[in-house]
């Protein structure tokens, strides 16, 4: 049985995001205008390669679990370390200045996103759940969201503060508040970040969030000009299954 947290990805696309999912083969992602993830099925075949050339396309860079063999042919762009943290102890909470975020707020997302980095937020990953923020003086300082959604959890993400509102407590504000739309439909709120970011890690452990296992991905880059030929050779690899 896949338990929905060792690829919250494809158990995403393949349940509550599935009008969100494009398809090749064995493989799935977000519309790249929605989220830039891609996920390869529980147990992929030797052909699992050629369907992520096939849909990336020549030259495309993709995120994959690093328990996979890498083709020899495909660049290793990077190796990504990661956490994730599941709600044990949070106190959810509604907060009375969270204001819903909409399409019309798309560009003030944005702009908050370029200037904090918080992860990766497209131009309509705000379809992905409930995004709320907070605003002063009528500009936008402060948001969070849901984003991945496996059965049983929903992910909060673009957590971020506009560096002049910092040390206020927004950021906690926002989770609690996220949260409890979460935890109103049954489900548990969980959360990722970069292995590096150790303070914003800290915070969402003091918070009531709880470290939990989960892969290393690693960012391969599509080979150039690849060709029905080139998919073919790739197809060839065998891929040792899942124990």
């Amino acid at each position: 049985m896949v338990i929905p947290l060792d690829d919250p990805v494809w158990a995403s696309l393949t349940g509550q995001h599935t009008r969100f999912a494009e398809r090749s083969g064995q493989v799935l992602r977000y519309q790249v205008d929605v989220a830039p993830f891609l996920a390869l099925p529980p147990e992929p075949d030797d052909g699992v390669w050629a369907d992520v050339a096939a849909l990336a396309g020549p030259g495309a860079t993709v995120t994959v679990h690093n328990s996979l063999p890498v083709p020899p042919e495909w660049e290793v762009v990077d190796r990504i370390g990661g956490v994730r943290l599941v709600d044990v102890a949070l106190e959810a909470a509604e907060d009375p200045e969270a204001i819903r975020l909409g399409p019309d707020d798309v560009p003030e997302m944005l702009d908050l996103v370029e200037r904090t980095k918080p992860g990766p937020f497209r131009k309509r990953t705000v379809e992905l759940g409930t995004y709320l923020g907070i605003r002063r003086d009528g500009a936008l300082i402060a948001m969070a969201g849901e984003r991945l959604h496996p059965p049983g959890w929903t992910e909060i993400s673009a957590v971020c503060t506009d560096p002049a509102y910092r040390g206020q407590g927004l950021a906690t504000r926002l989770i609690r508040a996220v949260a409890a739309g979460i935890r109103a439909r049954g489900e548990t709120p969980m959360m990722h970040a970069a292995a590096s970011n150790t303070s914003a890690i800290r915070l969402y452990q003091s918070i009531g969030f709880e470290l939990v296992p989960r892969p290393d991905f690693v960012l391969v880059r599509v080979p150039e000009g690849s060709s029905h030929d080139d998919l073919a050779r790739t197809r060839s690899l065998t891929l040792p299954r899942p124990r």
